[in-house]
């Protein structure tokens, strides 16, 4: 499965990049793609969130009125929930969301996903390329070179690289990650992919 590879102006290159079946054309599984999101999302979940139910709360153990021949419903002490101030109750407690997915699970809802992203045609391989310093107008004009300045972008590099990164640190829809840690999230969010040419070895090296 060749792809043409580009540069950084857009233009097309006379190289051309085989791209592994076994990770860009395998059979789609959208149930491991699904885990593998949640399982994301689960664990960017900090858990903090605590409400003070009626033994959290400082108050009086007094009960407010006799039990019976009030006339009205019976009641404990101020701290019962159904007065205002009173505790909480089944509130929220502070937890952990984490839960565990399989590696190959993990691995095979990253290939679909890459499968999907070239399928429809929004995998775009450049050349290697670097900036001398960190710009934020070059990376925008790179993007804007290939017409998907508006579209969620998601560039693989093979090795970090600090003026890159910090060039498309500002940009609201670009983000740069490394090719051994990508992730189906990422994959799925964004609109256009873009590999430079020597990430693709680390990709398939990974997957």
């Amino acid at each position: 499965m060749k792809i043409t590879v580009h540069n950084i102006k857009g233009k097309e290159t006379k190289k051309k990049i085989d791209l592994n079946k076994d990770i860009f054309g395998i059979e789609p599984n959208d149930h491991a793609i699904y885990l593998d999101v949640k399982q994301h999302l689960a664990n960017k979940r900090k858990g903090t969130h605590s409400s003070k139910e009626r033994g959290d709360i400082q108050g009086s153990r007094r009960k407010l009125r006799k039990q019976k021949g009030s006339g009205a419903a019976r009641v404990g002490d101020i701290k019962n929930p159904i007065f205002r101030g009173g505790g909480r109750v089944f509130g929220p407690r502070p937890r952990s969301y984490d839960f565990k997915i399989n590696k190959k699970v993990k691995r095979l809802a990253r290939k679909s996903a890459l499968t999907y992203k070239l399928n429809e045609k929004n995998i775009i391989i450049i050349e290697d390329f670097d900036f001398k310093n960190p710009s934020t107008k070059q990376y925008s004009s790179a993007l804007n070179n290939f017409d998907i300045s508006e579209n969620k972008t998601l560039l693989v590099l093979d090795k970090p690289n600090k003026n890159i990164l910090l060039s498309s640190r500002n940009l609201k829809k670009a983000k740069v990650v490394l090719a051994s840690e990508l992730n189906t999230y990422d994959i799925m969010n964004a609109n256009k992919m873009l590999f430079v040419e020597s990430s693709i070895k680390v990709v398939e090296e990974t997957f």
